[in-house]
């Protein structure tokens, strides 16, 4: 487990740079997950660190496989400055828990919510997972481990959110895009909805 950890925080750190901030938290009855803050250039990512160690089990099936299934990070980015976006940290840490707490895969298409703003005045409450691949690399590890997925997490409003399940994370994601969404915006308002 401690051997998948340090392979995943040297691909951040090689990916990233090196953090400027840590927190962890520990919920009852599960591994302990960090948040890692990474600045540059104005642009803060946090990215889990713990979620990995175990692999997400198929909530259906009667014993959870210790080796194989799939293992994954959460990576949030935002604009800094704009916001108090490092109240994030303990929502995140709360999310990387959720396949140990929950028992539930987390992957792209996905909707985790936290229930509260993601951090003081956000207006988003949760989070549709992206593709992974774009900025962290997957990391292979030896067979007969799966490969860790680093997963960017896209914040949505609560309208978005709800349209997302009607309509699916890819109609939600093309309307982002013709509209021209900053979603690294921690302040920006929700898409238009009714066109």
């Amino acid at each position: 487990m401690s051997d998948v950890l340090e392979l995943v925080e040297a691909r951040l750190r090689t990916t990233l740079g090196e953090p400027d901030a840590r927190a962890a938290v520990t919920f009852l009855g599960t591994d302990r997950i960090e948040v890692l803050r990474f600045v540059d250039n104005g642009v803060v990512r946090y990215a889990t660190l713990g979620m990995s160690a175990q692999p997400m089990a198929d909530p259906t099936a009667v014993v959870a496989d210790p080796v194989r299934g799939p293992r994954a990070e959460l990576v949030l980015t935002v604009r800094g400055g704009r916001a108090d976006t490092d109240k994030a940290l303990r929502p995140l840490a709360v999310l990387g828990a959720s396949p140990q707490v929950e028992g539930v895969i987390v992957a792209p298409g996905a909707s985790l919510d936290v229930g509260e703003p993601l951090w003081p005045g956000a207006p988003f409450t949760s989070v549709l997972v992206a593709e992974p691949g774009g900025l962290i690399e997957d990391l292979e590890l030896d067979e007969p481990l799966d490969p860790v997925r680093f997963l960017p997490l896209l914040p949505m409003t609560p309208n978005e959110s709800a349209w997302k399940r009607v309509h699916g994370a890819e109609a939600l994601q093309e309307r982002w895009l013709r509209h021209g969404t900053d979603l690294r915006d921690p302040l920006r308002t929700g898409v238009p909805l009714d066109d």
